[in-house]
């Protein structure tokens, strides 16, 4: 790995591993939840507020920053860490997904991507030497090489060629990327929902070296066997001592399932945005705070969680701040989820290292069946 940069095993139970990635801002504990800060915050929470409930990295967004307010900017204003007052390890994405996903028009070639923003239609270019530059001048603690993402289901011959092209892009973000003392590059596996693919494009990014690896192009509308299958495929053709990145997925089950599997780290905007639109996650289920049947109801969200905003306030006020379109609605609920699902992850690495892990899944399932039963 790059110098000042070491990831570590500390315990196995089966396929989970119970881990920890130091770079010089912090050390990562894996299994880990990274909350997604795209435009340089959390949306609805301060950077201590999110800090407070345990979290150790924070995911923030290649497109957005290059487009708003510039990835020149933020170096000049002393680096993302402290523009956004966060102190400790965060990863960029390469911003690929999001020019499929927003830009109005784009043209893809070998060389890169070039694309219309989504907010003034200016046009841009982002290749792997642009999307390393940039991260480097966020000064981003784990950077993501440029790749292609296909949306699921898809042809074998599509996901063929962008899993080649992804591959092109790699060596040349791991150039680009060169020496880079206490900051890291991970590689991205790429194949659509094909084995074969999967397990090239595995071989061909170890072959070249990267600090850690990431799967992508999967929490894209595709079953959860399918992942799992994608996840099961990959796995034993990654390195023991490097970590691994499933990219995207955040259903709670999916994690579960994933980090039983050998999976390390995570992202997504599901805790945030479901927080946004009056869902809570909790230990016996999700919550719709929309539904009228909280409106008398004095218990709180859960009395176990983390967040004391959880435990004191009843379900009937935050069901009354959400009908009302308050902005504290969208604050302590996003604080809520976030805080479930470092819980969530704190918990699996416990049982990790007690070697109960299938029994804690297991129990976790239970309490959120039991709960929804309990709710409905």
């Amino acid at each position: 790995m790059s110098d000042g940069v070491s990831f570590t095993v500390s315990a196995r139970d089966g396929a989970a591993r119970l881990g920890a990635l130091a770079t010089p801002r912090g050390v990562i504990r894996t299994p880990a939840f990274m909350p997604v800060g795209t435009a340089a915050t959390v949306k609805a929470m301060y950077p201590e507020a999110v800090r407070a409930l345990g979290v150790d990295v924070v995911l923030s967004n290649t497109y957005h920053l290059m487009l708003a307010p510039g990835a020149e900017r933020i170096a000049a204003l002393g680096g993302l860490h402290k523009f956004m007052n966060w102190p400790h390890p965060i990863l960029t994405d390469s911003g690929g997904f999001q020019v499929m996903s927003l830009a109005k028009l784009r043209k893809l070639s070998e060389k890169g991507v070039a694309f219309q923003s989504h907010i003034d239609g200016s046009l841009h270019e982002l290749t792997p030497e642009r999307a390393m530059e940039v991260q480097r001048l966020l000064d981003s603690d784990i950077q993501m090489q440029l790749d292609e993402c296909v949306r699921l289901p898809c042809r074998p011959e599509e996901a063929e060629r962008a899993m080649r092209l992804s591959l092109r892009w790699a060596e040349r973000s791991k150039s680009a990327f060169g020496e880079q003392p206490g900051r890291a590059i991970f590689g991205i596996v790429q194949g659509g929902a094909e084995k074969e693919l999967r397990i090239s494009s595995a071989r061909a990014l170890v072959a070249m070296g990267f600090d850690g690896y990431a799967i992508g192009g999967l929490a894209v509308g595709e079953p959860q066997s399918v992942m799992i299958d994608m996840v099961e495929t990959v796995i034993p053709h990654l390195p023991e001592g490097q970590p691994r990145y499933l990219m995207g997925v955040g259903a709670p089950d999916d994690l579960l399932q994933s980090l039983a599997r050998g999976i390390d780290m995570f992202d997504c905007v599901m805790p945030t945005r479901a927080g946004r639109h009056g869902m809570a996650f909790t230990r016996r289920g999700r919550l719709n705070l929309r539904n009228a049947r909280f409106a008398d109801d004095p218990r709180p969200i859960d009395p176990s969680s983390s967040s004391p905003v959880a435990r004191t306030y009843s379900r009937a006020y935050w069901r009354h701040l959400v009908k009302s379109g308050e902005i504290l609605a969208m604050m302590g609920l996003t604080e809520i989820n976030l805080a479930y699902y470092q819980d969530l992850m704190a918990g699996a690495r416990r049982a990790i290292g007690q070697g109960r892990v299938s029994t804690f899944i297991d129990e976790t399932r239970l309490a959120w069946r039991e709960g929804e039963a309990e709710d409905t």
